[in-house]
C-alpha cells in the first residue's frame, strides 16, 4: 500500500514542489495550507507521516505539533519532519523535545527531504536498520521494548515514544553493554553520511528521559563523557 504525506505549508510553491518529488518516490500526498487545516487532515486522513511547516498563519507548526502529540491513538504518534525557513536552534530543539522525528531547514534539496521521510517511514514499518533482524522484545531490567508493535513500557506501563525516540533507545537495547557515539546512533538509525547534528541526537536522548523519568525510570540512558550514550541499569524506580 502506497504510504500518504501530509505536506502543510503556507507557500503553494513548497507544496508543489515537496508533491512531485515524494509522488515520483512512489508517495501518496494531501496538502494543507496552514496549521489549522493541517490539524483537520491529519485527523481525517490519518497520513503516515506530516511534513509541517513551522512559520504558517492560523495555527503555527510548533503548536500543530503540540496539539497532534496530545491526541491518544495513531493521530497522535504520527512522525512529523519540520521545515523551518531560518536555521534557530531554539525552534528545533523546541519541536524535537515536542516529539518531531527530523528538522529541515529552508532553502532545502527535495531529494534531501525525500530521503529523510523514506528513513523516518522505514522505521515506522518496523524494519529499521538497528537490529532488523530480531524482532523479539528486548527486556533489560524494567524496561521492555516490543520491536514488532514500536511500544515501550516500563514495569509493564506504557511509555509513549515517537518512532526517532524507539529507535535511539531500541539500538541502546540491543547492545545494553555498548557505549554509542553520537555519530553511531545517526549511522544506526538513518545509515552512513545522513545528515543530522549531534545536538539533535542530545535532544532526543534529554525527551526520553524525560518521559522515562514521569514513569519512575531515572537510570534508562547512561552518558559517557566525551563518548555518548549506553543503556542504563534500568533498575531504579
Amino acid at each position: 500500500m502506497p504510504r500518504t504525506i501530509l505536506v502543510a505549508d503556507d507557500d503553494p510553491h513548497i507544496r508543489q514542489l515537496l508533491v512531485f518529488a515524494l509522488a515520483k518516490a512512489g508517495l501518496d500526498t494531501i496538502e494543507a495550507e496552514d496549521g489549522e487545516a493541517a490539524l483537520a487532515a491529519v485527523e481525517a486522513h490519518a497520513p503516515d507521516l506530516v511534513v509541517l511547516d513551522i512559520n504558517m498563519p492560523r495555527m503555527d507548526g510548533i503548536e500543530v505539533c503540540r496539539r497532534l502529540r496530545g491526541l491518544n491513538g495513531e493521530c497522535g504518534d504520527v512522525p512529523i519532519l519540520f521545515l523551518s525557513s531560518r536555521d534557530d536552534e531554539i525552534d528545533r530543539v523546541l519541536g524535537i523535545e515536542l516529539g518531531a522525528d527530523d528538522y529541515v531547514t529552508k532553502p532545502f534539496s527535495p531529494r534531501e527531504v525525500v530521503a529523510r521521510i523514506m528513513a523516518i517511514l522505514r522505521r515506522t514499518a518496523g524494519h529499521p536498520p538497528v537490529v532488523a533482524d530480531a524482532t523479539a522484545p528486548l527486556k533489560h531490567g524494567r524496561l521492555m521494548l516490543d520491536s514488532d508493535g514500536w511500544q515501550a513500557s516500563w514495569a509493564g506501563a506504557p511509555v509513549p515514544l515517537t518512532v526517532t525516540e524507539f529507535g535511539i533507545l531500541r539500538t541502546l537495547a540491543a547492545m545494553p553493554s555498548k557505549v554509542f557515539s553520537r555519530e553511531a546512533i545517526i549511522d544506526r538509525l538513518h545509515g552512513p553520511g545522513f545528515a543530522v547534528t549531534d545536538r539533535t541526537i542530545d535532544s532526543h536522548v534529554r525527551n526520553l528521559r524525560g518521559k522515562f523519568a514521569r514513569a519512575g525510570a531515572e537510570d534508562v540512558i547512561e552518558t559517557r563523557a566525551g563518548i555518548g550514550y549506553r543503556l542504563g541499569a534500568c533498575s531504579a524506580g
